[in-house]
């Protein structure tokens, strides 16, 4: 069987699928569609996907699924026609920014038994994915505490920021759903303090750009995270998971992983500078996982209800950061 594709949305998140897409066997691109035009065409003519409209992509008997990287206030609209449309969807997250929007998008996919994925990539990184098979071979034992360090080389532009949703529903969530991959259990508490250290104009635009979270699940497991719009460094990302018998952890990645001795001192490479170059194969092994869930007619994971578990944890955490106090969640 070959899955064939329609791609909704032609900007760098896009293209990066298209490139999954077209490097999978079992998957071919067939049309594009992007309100630029130019944008489409590139992809057109990279792959030799037809640009069509997505009124067009909707109707369309020679097209399996589609991949929405559109902008976020259109995810759940989207979903809801291809669910409709009986197209099997890929969705990068979030699928909407308020949680009830999200819970009826969810209803009515579960309605029409179409199959939904949500693209938390994170969870398809070779590193990270390490760090889950130990702790499923009990290597460390019994995981007690996770810590999870993410930090970006820059703050993205103003208008981003203004469009975003908010640090806790924009980056930390991918840190929410990477918290519920290693813990292994539902955190019950949210514990946040946010400030802005970075840039006055975040604040001004109503948001924060530096924040620490700990969640704490009803067995007492602790996940620790810690967020940052500035790292001089480079692009931060770390974990580790400490058990009843060890701990393991994944280090951040290199572009040329060397390490050079001389009379002053070791010296190491810098970092990758940017998700997109830092997490190349997270967001191949995503969309081959899509496609192979699809031909063997499987379960899709990270599902629709694992975003609305990160949106959730989001929300708490924004609560608590302007409270001040704890959030318990319903369970």
């Amino acid at each position: 069987m070959t899955v064939r594709f329609g791609l909704l949305g032609a900007g760098r998140i896009g293209r990066v699928h298209a490139q999954g897409v077209a490097a999978t066997r079992k998957a071919k691109l067939v049309a594009v569609a992007d309100s630029y035009q130019n944008a489409a065409q590139d992809i057109s003519s990279a792959y030799g996907a037809e640009v069509r409209s997505v009124e067009e992509i909707e109707i369309s008997h020679d097209i399996d699924a589609v991949i929405i990287c559109t902008p976020t206030d259109t995810h759940a609209v989207l979903i809801e026609r291809f669910a409709m449309a009986g197209k099997a969807i890929f969705c990068e997250k979030p699928i909407d920014l308020s949680i009830e929007r999200v819970e009826r998008c969810l209803a009515l996919v579960e309605k029409t038994g179409q199959a939904l994925m949500l693209g938390f990539n994170r969870r398809f990184d070779p590193h990270f994915v390490a760090v889950r098979k130990a702790i499923d071979e009990g290597a460390i034992g019994d995981v007690e505490m996770v810590t999870i360090v993410s930090r970006d080389p820059g703050p993205p532009p103003l208008s981003y920021i203004k469009r975003s949703g908010g640090i806790f529903r924009d980056m930390t969530i991918h840190d929410f759903d990477m918290a519920r991959f290693l813990l292994g259990e539902e955190p019950v508490s949210v514990s946040a303090e946010a400030s802005v250290l970075v840039d006055k104009m975040i604040g001004e635009a109503g948001d924060y750009d530096s924040v620490s979270v700990i969640l704490k699940t009803a067995s007492g497991k602790h996940c620790t995270i810690s967020n940052s719009r500035r790292a001089t460094y480079g692009y931060d990302q770390r974990i580790e998971v400490l058990g009843s018998r060890g701990m393991v952890a994944a280090e951040n990645q290199r572009p040329v992983s060397i390490e050079l001795a001389s009379g002053s001192g070791y010296t190491r490479p810098p970092l990758h500078d940017f998700f997109m170059n830092r997490y190349v194969d997270a967001y191949a092994n995503e969309i081959s996982a899509f496609i192979a869930a699809i031909v063997e007619n499987r379960a899709m994971s990270p599902s629709g209800a694992d975003g609305l578990a990160a949106l959730r944890l989001a929300g708490a955490a924004l609560k608590s950061a302007e409270t001040g106090r704890v959030v318990r969640l319903e369970t």
